[in-house]
């Protein structure tokens, strides 16, 4: 169903008002402490998500010799993960559309905590499945709850910073994890992973309601609105233009018929669901998570120490996460996702050309320096911008009213390539190891194909001025 010319004006006038951004900058440098503070409790979910990651990795030889499991046992344990995720992610959207995103975030660690204690209690691999399971699923929702509660909450100054934070504490979890599980035991180190949980609970007490979703799912609730809208801007800061904003674009999208799932597919959505799931798919199809899982092995295979490749591979991608999280704002969405690409072919033809002199057996002292150098500008051009920037892109491009089921959507479409690549990478080595990364290194330079025509630049618009521009 097209929407009328008259509705895309009411939704085009009050946003092309707001180009000088004036207000914006206004409330974002009198008082952002709230909004700060906000994005610091949301991403304690992202540092959980990292948690969950990193766990199965330093306790394995622990795991399988004080339960005496097998490595069918073990390797369940491990993938298991995934699917949990792949449940949270489907119902993610639809969950925190209805209770609200603090909501849901309280749900999403409840099943975190069971989880946990769960795996802390275990005495047999039921016990530990059921736990990795249900961390899992906490997992795979706070991927997509966590940047779209901080999107809505943030200036758009600021917006870029605050979201790709989420990634930074996704590798900073997941690096902290490896580290002190070498030192602690497994069923201390799960006892830890409830920490974030409990600084996410406490401090979700403390912080507003998206003032977005309330105005969306509480309609003609307008104190809620401007209260915490208020709140994240400050007590003085003039929010009449925002919330003006706000509230003509939600009026707009409610003379809509309710979306469903096949809505989605409209031609009014359809770009925004093709940028959606087009940079989950960028993001995934590379093998990030098959390098990232078989870091070791990979080290290993190419005559690198695998302890020492490890820490310098965890210490680059914490580093250049958080120097891609300084600039997105500054720098743009798009530059970032191309010059991010624009590495990873490099990264994975170099590593293509050691495996390849080394299953010749060509030049074999350069087959080990040719596979770090291309292991590290590969974590290092995804640091980059590939592994935050589809997250922040996502949080920002979906209406509201389609949000829910959207994001669900790429977020699934994610987790599922998470698992495809992570189960196809060792059948893909065993086919053709340097035959792997010229495949990857194929699926980067169609990346970059894609966001030079596809993806849109949303450095510095409001989301009602995203979203306005490409769901028309």
């Amino acid at each position: 169903m097209a929407i009328k010319e008259e509705e895309k004006e009411e939704v085009r006038e009050p946003l092309m008002a707001v180009e000088d951004g004036s207000s914006a900058h206004e409330y974002s440098k009198d008082n952002p402490w709230m909004v700060y503070l906000s994005t610091f409790v949301a991403v304690c979910g992202s540092y959980e998500f990292g948690t969950c990651a990193g766990y199965s990795s330093p306790t394995q030889s622990a795991i399988r010799e004080d339960l005496n499991l097998s490595l069918a046992d073990y390797s369940l344990f491990g993938s298991i993960l995934t699917f949990g995720a792949m449940i949270g992610a489907i119902t993610s959207g639809t969950i925190a559309d209805l209770i609200g995103r603090k909501g849901a975030m309280r749900v999403y660690t409840a099943f975190c905590v069971t989880g946990w204690l769960s795996i802390y209690f275990a005495k047999e691999a039921l016990a530990l499945d059921i736990g990795r399971l249900a961390t899992g699923y906490g997992m795979g929702a706070f991927s997509y709850v966590v940047p779209v509660f901080i999107a809505e909450i943030a200036p758009k100054n600021l917006r870029g910073l605050l979201t790709a934070s989420t990634e930074f504490m996704n590798c900073a979890g997941v690096s902290v994890s490896f580290i002190i599980g070498n030192v602690l035991t497994w069923r201390a180190l799960a006892l830890v992973a409830l920490i974030p949980c409990a600084v996410l609970l406490f401090g979700l007490s403390f912080i507003p309601e998206s003032p977005r979703w309330l105005m969306w799912a509480k309609a003609g609730r307008h104190k809620e609105f401007e209260a915490s809208l208020q709140k994240l801007r400050g007590k003085d800061a003039d929010i009449s233009h925002e919330a003006a904003e706000i509230q003509d674009y939600i009026t707009t999208l409610e003379q809509l018929p309710k979306a469903k799932l096949l809505d989605l597919f409209q031609k009014r959505y359809l770009r925004s669901i093709i940028i959606g799931l087009g940079l989950m798919v960028c993001q995934q199809f590379g093998g990030i998570n098959g390098i990232c899982f078989y870091t070791s092995s990979i080290f290993e295979s190419a005559g690198f120490s695998p302890t020492l490749g490890t820490i310098i591979y965890a210490i680059i991608q914490v580093m250049v996460t958080g120097l891609g999280a300084a600039v997105v704002d500054r720098v743009g969405r798009k530059p970032l996702l191309l010059v991010s690409a624009t590495g990873l072919v490099p990264g994975c033809i170099l590593l293509a050309i050691s495996f390849y002199l080394k299953a010749h057996e060509l030049a074999l002292q350069a087959s080990p320096i040719l596979a770090v150098t291309g292991i590290m500008l590969y974590i290092g051009s995804f640091s980059a911008g590939m592994g935050a920037v589809p997250w922040i892109v996502m949080s920002e491009i979906f209406p509201i009213n389609i949000k829910g089921q959207a994001g669900s959507l790429a977020t699934l479409m994610n987790w599922f390539g998470a698992w495809l690549c992570s189960y196809s990478f060792n059948f893909l080595m065993a086919w053709s190891s340097y035959g792997t990364f010229i495949f990857y290194a194929a699926v980067y330079v169609m990346a970059i194909l894609f966001i030079i025509t596809v993806v849109p630049e949303t450095k510095g618009k409001t989301l009602e001025e995203i979203q306005a521009a490409i769901n028309v």
